[in-house]
């Protein structure tokens, strides 16, 4: 697949489906099931090298993956969390590296790994740099006031929603191909995004809206996350535990295994979340 072909696939109202792989095995188990294009999930890839998610740490690790499997013929489009610097200059010439690779999308999302956004301003030059350096790839800039508020009771929707707007059209202006905006989001929501943002909206499956629901707020592209990669662990668990007669516990959170990566636990160390 060219970057025109998966440019042309963001199309609201038909959005794409993107699942996300973490290693050659998962990207060609994919497209044997007949996806044509994969994400990669920074989360997958920090824990399979036991380094915590979003710390910037995993950067030899993301472009060894990238060229991995575009050797292996498998359209790509990878998580570089932020850029792995906070020179823009030096986030440009990681993505003009793995646009050489042949990659066909890009991700670079603005929260700092510690649980706050980072400054616009650097934010805006990031992808300014990277759609400088790599301006044939999609680059898909993403923002996370939904995605910090998540599972906080007393979170400020609007503000989110406000703060999500504000930056997706900066980051359009600087560059960026499409806005992903990840978390859980209410349906208004994402129309009022998809209305508003001059690009492409993409959004993380939503635990109780369909794929259709999603085409009908405007969505133009739709990506698993993380969600694979912890149904796979829940696989592994469940069917080494099924063999001692223990039931299967369900599906581990983002934060349960971001946690056990971030201090070197095991995950029968988690609680356990459905």
């Amino acid at each position: 697949m060219s970057p025109g072909e998966f440019r042309r696939r963001h199309r609201p109202g038909a959005p794409l489906l993107l699942p996300n792989a973490w290693d050659l095995a998962s990207a060609r188990w994919l497209v044997g099931a007949g996806f044509d294009v994969v994400g990669t999930t920074s989360l997958g890839v920090a824990f399979a090298a036991g380094k915590p998610d979003g710390s910037g740490a995993i950067a030899e690790e993301t472009s060894a993956l990238a060229s991995t499997l575009t050797r292996a013929g498998i359209a790509v489009t990878v998580d570089i969390e932020a850029g792995f610097s906070d020179d823009p200059d030096d986030v440009g010439r990681y993505a003009s590296r793995l646009a050489a690779l042949g990659v066909v999308g890009l991700n670079l999302e603005d929260s700092d790994g510690r649980g706050g956004l980072v400054d616009v301003d650097l934010a805006v030059a990031k992808v300014a740099a990277v759609a400088h350096a790599a301006p044939e790839v999609f680059l898909n800039a993403r923002t996370d006031p939904f995605w910090l508020a998540r599972g906080d009771p007393a979170a400020d929707l609007a503000a989110a929603e406000g703060t999500a707007l504000e930056r997706g059209v900066a980051y359009v202006a600087a560059g960026a191909s499409g806005v992903f905006v990840p978390g859980a989001l209410p349906p208004a929501t994402m129309r009022t995004l998809a209305a508003q943002l001059p690009a492409p909206l993409n959004v993380l499956v939503q635990e109780r809206l369909g794929v259709a629901e999603l085409a009908r707020s405007g969505v133009a592209r739709v990506s698993t996350g993380s969600l694979l990669f912890r149904s796979a662990l829940a696989a592994v668990r469940d069917g080494a535990a099924a063999l001692r007669g223990v039931p299967p516990a369900g599906v581990p959170s983002y934060d349960d295994v971001a946690g056990a990566g971030a201090t070197d636990r095991g995950m029968g160390d988690v609680e356990e979340s459905g």
